[in-house]
């Protein structure tokens, strides 16, 4: 089992910065990629970004140039550096680990809220 417990959401305004961050725990060795969804109000989950176990990174076109996604394996921690956030990026943020061969965890969920 893989757990996730994510951290840093919060308000802020519009052009402003947030970092999360997505501490994992757990066979953590099992674990092949991480990454952030997020789920706005009356809309479906959509991908953020991802990093694989090798440190390839991939994101939504919506956040290209604003969002950064990193790892620290010393801490077992995926961050991702949010900037020039926009009121649209307003969702519940998830972090995800895909580990074993088809298993998802799933973090509780973060709140970022930016206003306009």
């Amino acid at each position: 089992q893989v757990q996730l417990v994510e951290s840093g959401g919060g308000l802020v305004q519009a052009g402003g910065s947030l970092r999360l961050s997505c501490a994992a725990s757990g066979s953590i060795g099992s674990i092949r990629a991480m990454g952030w969804y997020r789920q706005a109000p009356g809309k479906q989950r959509e991908l953020v970004a991802t990093i694989t176990s090798r440190g390839s990174t991939d994101y939504a076109d919506s956040v290209k140039g604003r969002f950064t996604i990193s790892r620290d394996n010393a801490k077992n921690t995926v961050y991702l550096q949010m900037n020039s956030l926009k009121p649209e990026d307003t969702a519940v943020y998830y972090c995800n680990a895909l580990w074993g061969l088809v298993t998802n965890s799933w973090g509780q969920g973060t709140q970022v809220t930016v206003s306009s």
